[in-house]
Order: C-alpha cells, then structure tokens, then sequence
C-alpha cells in the first residue's frame, strides 16, 4: 500500500525540523531501522539546507515542497524549489581528504539513497528526487 505525505515549509532553517519530524517516522514505517532512517532524514535536512544556500541564495521568504511516498519496494523524497536552477554538471561533492566544515551533504545524499535526480526541465527551479530501495532495509542496523 502506497503512503503519501506533502508539506510545504518557508525557506529558512528554523523551519527544517518540521521536515525531520514528518521524514522520521515515515521511514521508519517503511521498515527502515531507525540508524538508517536518521540516516535518510540527515540526508533530506543537507538537501533542503542546500536548496535554502545556492537556489534560494539565504532567501527565507521562499518555499520548498516535500513530498515523501513509501511505496512497497522504496521510499521516495521529491523536494522542488522555485529558486535558482541547479549546474547538474557542477554538483560534485568535495574531496573527502579535504577536512573542513561543510561541502558533503551531496557526498551524504549520493551515500545514503540509492538514486539521486536532479530535475531541472521546469520553466523555475529544481525537483530533486531521492530514491531508497527497501531491498537492504534490516540488513544495516
């Protein structure tokens, strides 16, 4: 049975906690332990900080749409700002050997799900979607 979960937060990072809270449990009921299912909400707060950063430049007035769908086979985070769209071609996580704050929350994203989307065929903004397949889920506590 298919469970969908829409909300939309204002772009300032007060607000993503109301993201974690919703992103949290549904993974959890997907049947994702809860190490992996932080994992997965870690990955989705990068995200929105990301978009809050480089597509909405700091902007707080701003959107980002969520909408979280736990299918029988994945759990499915699609985000869409309106905001500056995404160079596909120059995300690229930094060098790891690179010690210093910041840089990794693609790195993360790319780790944690198996498949990361970046949409960017709309007149405005990005979809980005991110796929993480049940298959593994219990197998990494």
């Amino acid at each position: 049975m298919m469970e969908r979960v829409a909300l939309s937060v204002p772009s300032h990072p007060k607000f993503l906690y109301i993201v974690r809270n919703v992103v949290y449990p549904i993974a959890l009921n997907a049947g994702f332990s809860k190490k992996e299912a932080r994992k997965i909400v870690l990955a989705v707060d990068e995200a929105c900080s990301n978009i809050i950063k480089y597509a909405y430049a700091g902007d707080t007035t701003k959107t980002i749409s969520i909408t979280v769908t736990n299918e029988t086979d994945h759990i499915s985070v699609r985000l869409i700002d309106l905001g500056r769209k995404v160079d596909v071609a120059k995300i690229a996580p930094r060098d790891l050997d690179d010690v210093r704050p910041g840089g990794l929350g693609t790195h993360f994203m790319n780790t944690v799900f198996d498949s990361v989307v970046y949409d960017t065929g709309q007149d405005q903004g990005t979809v980005l979607t991110l796929l993480k397949n049940k298959r593994t889920v219990g197998l990494s506590a």
